[in-house]
């Protein structure tokens, strides 16, 4: 087999915006310089411009798929691999294909083309990707069934975004460059609203920045590339669990925000920082401020400050670095030597650093900071101290000696020997007591400048001041142990309150936990993966790692890369694995909660259900009883016309009760599963027929006008008509004489929406949904009229057909009722014959 096709995509960030132009235009270009171009799909949506760039491109016939008795058109598979141009162009890459075509995604058909060799250019929109498909619900309204995946398109070699900014796509859709007249007013008062616009372009932008951005690091992972790229500014805020890190995080927001896509970080070290202890309500507040300022919080652990603050900003490819001024008086500094901000920038090689004042900045004597059981570090400095001080202490006493001052001189080396203790530790306070003993005896105690004892209570008085550095060492060596341990609870602690916290806050909680367990930990990789699926993946694999693999639940593991892990580690680990069993068994529970949703659904359109049959059961059932007791008590004695006209009232008046008993047989069995929906490509037209056949209310009453073209809706037209009925019905009950009611159709993005428009007194804003409670007449109590099912029935019948039935004011005062249902493209004539019949 030959190389792959190389895949061009272009991203538009909302419809109208160029992408098949642009595709189209391309197309020529590449012909004119001698390339094999052929189009495989191109969906014009009747925009003249459009079509006229297809030009002298070669176009591959489409295939013609049978669908309930329809013929569409989709790319023909077959027929491209036959021809196999050098570059195919197709559009619409998130398209759905219809049942029954080879694949059910036209991404997928591409991807058939890619293998077979051939370069393909297509188009996609911003609100197609799956990732994306949720935040642009939010933004617009809108929901998309059309979706693509990440991981498809992240495999293309090139995408490019083809931007337009949003106030020039509104007025290309107000000239009609994008839409036919009659839907330019709901488009641009819906989905084409310039904040929506706005958005969605800026969605966009920052998706390409991020893809380009993860490009980047994977080629700096794969060629070890360690040296900072400063492609955007990326800035980390060290925070050290004080009171100062709200300045530093305000100073770093200012960094950031001074270049366009700055981004911000915040990171905690937990661990042996040598400053006051950490004040949890500070960090808290902190966290919730980075989120304000558009950053992202971090909490990493780490003995070696300095080090995973640089390690950290080099993973991120940060370019700045901002830490506070130490807290460390002078004399702390003296003892400790160089802080962390001398470190960082000693190990930060390309990497700005910013050393920040604040009020906190060169506070009160504090000891050096004391680590676990005293690094070798500290005893290295210990050593030294006792070798420079040891013979300064020795020239200095030795100058002002005298027959009385031994006392003294014993005191002054106990007290150098305690202060080796506490910088140094037990092995340089026994070197610093062993030989401070001995200068001692040989300076100061008779006979001098010898090493002789003469007198036994002073080898007692020597072995004493051993033991006294031996027991202060120890003591000291235990409250470093100590230190450490609380340093290490109150570390863990706090990242399982973050973990807590990260499980009950996020949406996504398995990929959070993820994120902070690499980073945490600092590993090269951590992934869930569920039967060899990655449920959530982090960071980079190491070349001939081998990870280890721990189970989560029974089909489901947790695999870390990098390092091994010691033992505190691997307890906290597990505290971290326990989160994420629980994360998976939420996710699991939630999804068994959609599963009993659509249980809870047809119940509740069945109570609905009940509901009218106990109010639309009474009517005709009295009347049907009052026609037959009249005709057995009095029926001798009534006229032929009388007669006649009780046996008509109750002849109606049961198959009026017939009508709605079979409306509840049919819905409860669908309900129930026994029977099925069908829903089928339907033309609306035929709807609305049906509906105004059966209510007769004359071309005076009732105007209709159509444009949905060539386009059918996906639905079940039996119930369909039903739910047009009672609106109609409805309308037709408040409508203003000498005011027709309008019943409209037109196609929004991938749905057809057919609206029943009345000018009558409308509802209030706030009342709009009251509508749809059972029989809920917001003050009509007329209940003589309508043996419909009921606005709250035909809501139900809406959504179990995949749609939606929302109430709008209209405008000048009234009532829209606006059914949005999913459209097929259809082939074949229209019945535009229906507006001129009514």
């Amino acid at each position: 087999m030959g190389a792959r096709g190389r895949l061009r995509v272009l991203l538009g960030a909302a419809p109208g915006v160029g992408k098949t132009y642009a595709m189209l235009e391309e197309g020529q270009r590449l012909i004119e310089d001698g390339h094999d171009v052929q189009i495989g799909f191109v969906e014009t949506h009747g925009r003249a411009g459009t079509a006229g760039r297809v030009g002298q491109i070669p176009v591959i016939p489409r295939q013609l798929v049978n669908y309930q008795g329809v013929d569409l058109a989709e790319m023909d598979i077959d027929a491209v691999l036959s021809v196999h141009p050098r570059i195919a162009l197709v559009d619409e890459l998130a398209h759905t294909n219809v049942p029954g075509s080879r694949n059910d995604k036209r991404w997928q058909d591409v991807d058939e083309l890619l293998e077979a060799g051939i370069d393909v250019i297509t188009t996609v929109n911003i609100q197609h990707i799956e990732s994306l498909n949720d935040v642009v619900e939010k933004i617009t309204g809108v929901p998309q069934r059309e979706t693509l995946p990440d991981s498809f398109l992240r495999r293309a070699d090139q995408i490019e975004v083809i931007d337009l900014a949003p106030q020039a796509l509104r007025d290309r859709l107000a000239g009609g460059v994008v839409y036919p007249a009659e839907r330019i007013d709901a488009a641009l008062s819906n989905y084409f609203r310039l904040g929506n616009l706005t958005a969605l372009r800026e969605l966009a932008l920052l998706w390409l920045a991020d893809e380009v951005d993860q490009a980047l690091q994977a080629y700096r992972s794969e060629h070890r590339i360690e040296a900072t790229w400063e492609a955007r500014e990326r800035v980390v805020v060290a925070l050290p669990g004080g009171p100062e890190g709200e300045t530093l995080l305000r100073r770093g927001a200012r960094v950031a925000a001074r270049s366009a896509g700055g981004e911000l970080f915040a990171v905690h070290v937990t661990g042996q920082d040598g400053l006051e202890p950490l004040n949890p309500a500070a960090l808290a507040q902190q966290r919730a401020l980075v989120q304000k300022l558009g950053g992202t919080f971090h909490q990493i652990v780490g003995d070696d400050v300095p080090q995973a603050l640089v390690e950290f900003a080099k993973s991120l490819n940060a370019t700045q670095l901002i830490i506070g001024v130490s807290r460390r008086g002078r004399i702390a500094a003296a003892l400790s030597g160089p802080g962390i901000g001398a470190t960082v920038i000693r190990e930060s090689g390309d990497l700005d650093v910013h050393i920040v004042t604040h009020a906190a900045a060169g506070g009160r004597f504090t000891l050096p900071p004391l680590g676990g059981a005293l690094s070798l570090k500290r005893q290295v400095v210990g050593f030294v101290f006792a070798l420079l001080a040891g013979p300064l202490l020795t020239w200095f006493l030795s100058v002002f000696r005298s027959a009385e001052s031994i006392t003294s001189d014993v005191l002054s080396y106990q007290l150098l020997v305690v202060l080796v203790a506490l910088v140094g530790g037990f092995w340089p306070a026994i070197f610093a007591a062993v030989l401070s003993g001995l200068t001692l005896d040989y300076f100061f105690v008779s006979p001098l400048y010898t090493i002789t004892i003469a007198e036994p209570l002073h080898a007692l008085a020597l072995v004493l001041y051993v033991l006294v550095a031996i027991v202060v060492s120890v003591v000291v060596d235990l409250s470093a142990r100590r230190s450490r341990q609380a340093r290490r609870s109150s570390a863990e602690s706090e990242l399982i309150q973050m973990v807590a916290n990260t499980v009950l806050e996020r949406e996504d909680p398995v990929s959070a936990l993820v994120e902070q367990t690499r980073e945490v930990f600092g590993l090269a990789r951590v992934q869930v993966l569920a039967d060899d699926t990655v449920l959530a993946s982090s960071g980079q694999t190491e070349a001939q790692a081998e990870p280890a693999v721990i189970p989560l639940t029974d089909d489901t593991t947790l695999q870390i890369e990098g390092r091994d892990l010691s033992g505190s580690e691997r307890r906290l680990l597990s505290v971290i694995v326990s989160q994420l069993e629980s994360a998976l068994e939420r996710e699991r529970l939630r999804q068994a909660a959609e599963q009993i949703e659509p249980l809870a659904a047809s119940d509740k359109i069945r109570g609905a259900l009940l509901s009218a049959l106990s109010h639309d059961l009474r009517r005709p059932l009295a009347a049907a009883t009052a026609a037959v007791g009249g005709l057995k008590e009095v029926g001798d004695e009534l006229s032929a016309d009388d007669r006649a006209e009780l046996i008509d009232a109750a002849r109606l008046s049961l198959a009026s009760l017939s009508e709605l008993v079979n409306d509840l047989l049919d819905v409860t069995r669908l309900q129930a599963g026994v029977i099925s929906l069908i829903t089928v490509p339907t033309d609306p037209a035929s709807v609305i027929a049906g509906a105004l056949d059966e209510l007769n209310p004359g071309p005076a009453l009732v105007r209709v006008n159509l444009g949905h073209e060539e386009n059918d809706i996906d639905c079940d037209s039996a119930l369909l008509q039903r739910v047009v009925v009672n609106l109609l019905t409805n309308a037709l009950r408040h409508q203003p004489e000498g005011s027709p009611t309008l019943i409209t159709t037109s196609v929004f993005l991938e749905t057809l929406e057919i609206r029943v428009v009345d000018n009558g007194p409308g509802i209030p804003a706030e009342r709009l949904e009251d509508v749809f409670v059972p029989f809920q007449r917001l003050g009509d109590t007329d209940n003589s009229t309508g043996l419909g099912l009921g606005l709250a029935l035909a809501r139900g019948f809406v959504e179990a057909m995949h749609g939606k039935l929302v109430p709008e004011e209209t405008p000048g005062g009234g009532l829209t009722m606006v059914i949005s249902l999913p459209r097929v493209q259809r082939k074949g004539p229209g019945a535009e014959e229906l507006q001129e019949d009514s």
